[in-house]
């Protein structure tokens, strides 16, 4: 036995043959990192695409999707969704589309909500979309987000005093648009705020496009705490004082207001 060890001790201690050793370790190593990388490489993965064309702000649907085999290689430099779950029940965003036999990017992907258009869906009976052009300033450094309710404040000039208070409250923003009708929140930063848009009672909204066209009145919205947004009432006119300053304004263009309007 000790003869055995014996041996054992001059094979390893011998400089030849710890170099031809350490040698054929790292060709071992080197080999069988070659092989991983080859076959991460060549072994392909089924991924989704589209098994038609796919137009912006269409739905997709399991039916849409076929699976088909890409090369590792070819997914590793790209941003693209692998997962059927990721894709069924979402949509193509807009400005794009994705051809017949087209993978889905990330970029192409999004949920209902970040349709532009998506909030004309939720619409009640009885309400209009109505939209506040806004700026960086009057949404409080672009602090006013969807879900938010506020009051909008109205300020105009009576028998030559100025008059500023609170005109309707309890609204809840649905979007915050920049000018171009994106949604100001889909990216981290760089766009601002130039419309806020939320749905009111219909003879709600004729009041505030009429105020549009009244020179000396101005809207400016106030956002509140989350104990507002939590327990806030309907949206309603809160100064019918106000109301009848826009009636008064609109009857000296000639509007004629006998109906109750």
């Amino acid at each position: 036995m000790g003869g055995l060890i014996g041996t054992f001790k001059r094979f390893f201690t011998n400089k030849t043959t710890v170099t031809i050793l350490g040698f054929v370790v790292g060709v071992a190593v080197l080999f069988g990192f070659y092989t991983y990388r080859v076959n991460n490489a060549v072994n392909p993965r089924r991924v989704p695409v589209a098994n038609k064309d796919l137009s912006a702000t269409s739905e997709i649907t399991q039916d849409d999707i076929e699976m088909v085999e890409i090369s590792n290689r070819f997914l590793s430099d790209a941003d693209v969704i692998t997962n059927v779950n990721d894709l069924v029940g979402k949509y193509v965003s807009t400005g794009t589309s994705i051809p017949e036999g087209g993978m889905f990017y990330t970029t192409q992907v999004v949920e209902k909500e970040e349709l532009p258009n998506s909030i004309f869906d939720e619409i009640p009976d009885g309400y209009t979309i109505y939209q506040l052009q806004v700026n960086n300033v009057s949404t409080y450094a672009n602090s006013i987000y969807p879900g938010d309710k506020i009051d909008l404040w109205m300020q105009t000039r009576q028998n030559g005093l100025l008059v500023f208070s609170e005109f309707i409250s309890g609204i809840e923003v649905l979007a915050v648009r920049d000018s171009s009708g994106q949604n100001v929140f889909d990216v981290t930063s760089g766009r601002t705020p130039a419309w806020l848009l939320f749905a009111v009672p219909t003879d709600m909204y004729r009041y505030l496009k009429i105020a549009e066209f009244i020179s000396d009145i101005s809207i400016t919205p106030v956002p509140r705490n989350k104990l507002y947004n939590t327990e806030s009432g309907a949206t309603e006119i809160s100064n019918e004082q106000l109301l009848q300053i826009i009636k008064d304004k609109t009857m000296d263009m000639g509007a004629d207001y006998s109906n109750g309007g």
